[in-house]
C-alpha cells in the first residue's frame, strides 16, 4: 500500500468517524420528545419533572463543556472522544430502566458525553483537516442535523417495532454511539505525535475580545434555536392547528436547516470576510419570528422555512468560526469551550424564560416581541464575531507562541 493510499484511506476513516459521533450528539434529546407521553405515564412524572429533564441536557452542556479542554489536554482529543462516545452509549442504555433515578442520572451523564465531545470536534477538525477544516466543519453539521432528524423521526416506529415499548425505543440509541467508539479504535493505534503533543496544550481565553465575540454570537444562536425547538409547536397549536401539523412545521425547519449547514461550511472557509453569512442568519431569524407574530396561519410553512435557514446558516457558522478564529487545535479546544459553556447554559434558560413570559401574559404576543429583539441584537453581535482575527489567550509553559491575531494559522498534523 503507497503512502498517498494509506492516508486518503485514513483520511476517509476518520471523516466517518466524525460523522458517526456527529450523528449521536442530538440524537439523544430529540428522541425523548414524541415519547413524552408514554414516558410520563410509564414513570409518573410531573409536567415540572419532564421540563427538568428536557432542561438537564442543556444545563450539562454548559456547565461541563469548560472541562473538555482540560480532558483534551489531559488525555488527548481522540481518546476523550472515544470515551465521551462509551459514556454516552452507557448512559442511553441505562436510562430507560425503570427508575426515575436512573433516568435522571442517564440524561444528566448522556449530556455531559455529548458536551465534552462538542467541544472537542471544532478542534479535532482544525487540527487534522487544516484547509479543508470549514468544509468539514460542514459535514459535520450536516450530521448533526440529520441525527437529530433522525432521532425524532423514527422514535414512534421505533416503539411499534420493538413491541410497543417506549424503554427500548430509548435505549436502542445507546447502540450507534457504542459503534462510534468502535470505529475510533483503529485511529488511536498511530496517533501523530506533534498532534497528540499539541492536544496537551491548554489556553486561556476569557480576556480575549473576539472569543467573547464568538461567544455571543453563539448564546444568541442558541437561545433563538432552542425557544423554537421547544415552542413553535406550541404556538401553532394555540393558533388552532393540529397537533401533527404543528409538529411537522419545527421537523419542517429543522429539515430545511441541513443542507444550509454544507453549504456554509463550503463556503465560510473560501471567504475572507464571513459576514455576509452572518447577516443572512440574523435577517432571516428576524423575518421568522415576525412573520409568526404578525401573520402566523398566513404562511406558517414559510415562517417555518425561514427559521430553519436562518439557524441552520447561523449555528454552522458559529462551529465554523470556532475554527476560523483559532490559530491552531488548542486555541479551537478553548474556545469551542468557552462559547459552547456560556451559550447552552444560556440555552438551558431561553426556552424557561419565554414560558414564563406566556405564563405570566397568557399571550405569545410578549415572548415572540422578545425572540425578535434578541435577533435584532443579533446583527451587530454576528458581524463582530465574523470579522477576520485570532483569538489571543494565555496558554501553559509548553505552548508554542500564538500567532497575531491577522497572522495566517499553523496547523500540525493535518491529512492531505
Amino acid at each position: 500500500m503507497t503512502e498517498t493510499t494509506r492516508t486518503r484511506r485514513e483520511t476517509t476513516l476518520l471523516v466517518l468517524a466524525i460523522v458517526l459521533v456527529s450523528l449521536n450528539l442530538r440524537s439523544a434529546l430529540t428522541v425523548v420528545g414524541p415519547l413524552i407521553r408514554d414516558l410520563r405515564e410509564g414513570d409518573g412524572l410531573s409536567g415540572t419533572a419532564v421540563g427538568l429533564l428536557a432542561a438537564a441536557p442543556l444545563l450539562a452542556f454548559g456547565l461541563i463543556s469548560p472541562l473538555g479542554p482540560t480532558l483534551a489536554a489531559r488525555f488527548g482529543i481522540e481518546r476523550t472522544l472515544v470515551a465521551c462516545m462509551v459514556v454516552l452509549s452507557a448512559s442511553l442504555a441505562l436510562r430507560p430502566l425503570p427508575s426515575v433515578v436512573l433516568l435522571f442520572a442517564g440524561t444528566v451523564a448522556a449530556g455531559a458525553g455529548i458536551a465534552v465531545a462538542n467541544v472537542l470536534m471544532p478542534a479535532l477538525v482544525k487540527r487534522r483537516f487544516g484547509d479543508s477544516a470549514t468544509f468539514v466543519t460542514g459535514i459535520y453539521s450536516v450530521a448533526l442535523g440529520l441525527g437529530a432528524a433522525l432521532a425524532a423521526g423514527l422514535a414512534v416506529p421505533s416503539e411499534g417495532w420493538l413491541g410497543g415499548s417506549w424503554r427500548a425505543a430509548l435505549a436502542v440509541w445507546a447502540v450507534p454511539a457504542l459503534l462510534a467508539a468502535l470505529i475510533w479504535l483503529p485511529l488511536l493505534r498511530d496517533l501523530p505525535t506533534r498532534a497528540a503533543a499539541a492536544s496537551r496544550v491548554r489556553v486561556n481565553l476569557w480576556r480575549d475580545r473576539i472569543a467573547w465575540r464568538v461567544t455571543g454570537f453563539m448564546a444568541i444562536q442558541s437561545i433563538l434555536f432552542y425557544s423554537m425547538v421547544a415552542w413553535l409547536p406550541e404556538i401553532y397549536r394555540h393558533e388552532g392547528l393540529s397537533k401533527g401539523s404543528a409538529g411537522a412545521l419545527l421537523s419542517l425547519a429543522l429539515v430545511v436547516g441541513i443542507p444550509c449547514g454544507f453549504l456554509v461550511g463550503a463556503l465560510a472557509g473560501r471567504l475572507r470576510d464571513q459576514r455576509p453569512i452572518a447577516l443572512a442568519a440574523a435577517l432571516l431569524a428576524i423575518a421568522g419570528y415576525v412573520g409568526v407574530l404578525v401573520a402566523p396561519r398566513a404562511a406558517p410553512s414559510l415562517w417555518a422555512i425561514l427559521l430553519g435557514l436562518a439557524f441552520g446558516t447561523g449555528f454552522t457558522l458559529v462551529l465554523a468560526l470556532m475554527v476560523l478564529r483559532a490559530s491552531d487545535a488548542p486555541h479551537a479546544v478553548a474556545l469551542s469551550g468557552m462559547t459552547q459553556s456560556v451559550g447552552y447554559t444560556l440555552a438551558a434558560v431561553g426556552p424557561i424564560a419565554v414560558g414564563a413570559l406566556h405564563d405570566a401574559t397568557g399571550r405569545w404576543t410578549t415572548p415572540l416581541l422578545v425572540l425578535i429583539a434578541l435577533a435584532l441584537l443579533d446583527v451587530p453581535v454576528a458581524l463582530g464575531a465574523s470579522r477576520r482575527g485570532f483569538v489571543r489567550g494565555r496558554a501553559d509553559e509548553d505552548a508554542e507562541p500564538t500567532p497575531p491575531h491577522d497572522a495566517a494559522p499553523a496547523v500540525a498534523g493535518a491529512p492531505r
